[in-house]
């Protein structure tokens, strides 16, 4: 097809639609951290679908998926941890600037790490938000999703994040979710109205 001219130059055959997606609010990056099998996933993913209901734009980087492709080069030694962590906040950084909100289910241990994404996001004025997805090591075990736990007490993996390996709780989240004792979609409405009540939602 040749696309048609007009005075001013050619006019592309195919206009542009309309985005579907509103763009009322800013973006933001939702970094949600806690041990294996806290639920962060499970919420990043509540929250995704509720706000993609309501038109937003939003993206959840799984830290599992992304382990698999993007810092699929790193290991598990503290520096590892930490550059993969730098790798996730830099992806979610740019974009929350042009307008999405990316939801972050990440462990990111060490709260050095977390607090380097948060500056990452402070200098180019981009919304930060670090909600701790609290749920005792015992319950985490329980439940265990991937099967972590299990490995870890046959003696087929070491390092686990809360067990053999440190986890630094956030002194001060924007906001706590005790997912031992509140349901999925309880814990979604609390974030969702965190997002609202800062703007973002």
């Amino acid at each position: 097809m040749t696309p048609q001219t007009t005075a001013s130059g050619p006019r592309p055959a195919f206009p542009p639609a309309a985005s579907p997606h509103c763009t009322c609010y800013p973006g933001a990056t939702v970094w949600l951290t806690g041990l294996p099998s806290s639920g962060k996933t499970t919420l990043a993913r509540a929250t995704a679908e509720a706000l993609r209901r309501d038109g937003r734009r939003a993206e959840v980087l799984d830290g599992d998926e992304l382990r698999r492709t993007l810092t699929g080069d790193l290991g598990f030694s503290r520096e590892d941890r930490h550059r993969n962590v730098e790798r996730i906040g830099r992806v979610a950084q740019i974009l929350a600037r042009n307008g999405v909100l990316a939801l972050v289910p990440v462990i990111a241990p060490y709260a050095e790490s977390r607090e380097l994404v948060r500056t990452l996001h402070r200098t180019s004025r981009t919304p930060f938000l670090e909600v701790h997805v609290a749920a005792p090591v015992a319950v985490c075990a329980t439940r265990d999703v991937k099967g972590l736990y299990a490995r870890h007490a046959a003696g087929g993996i070491s390092g686990l994040t809360g067990v053999d390996a440190p986890y630094e709780e956030p002194l001060a989240p924007d906001l706590r979710i005790d997912s031992h004792t509140e349901p999925a979609d309880r814990s979604a409405a609390a974030l969702l109205a965190l997002l609202a009540e800062r703007g973002l939602a």
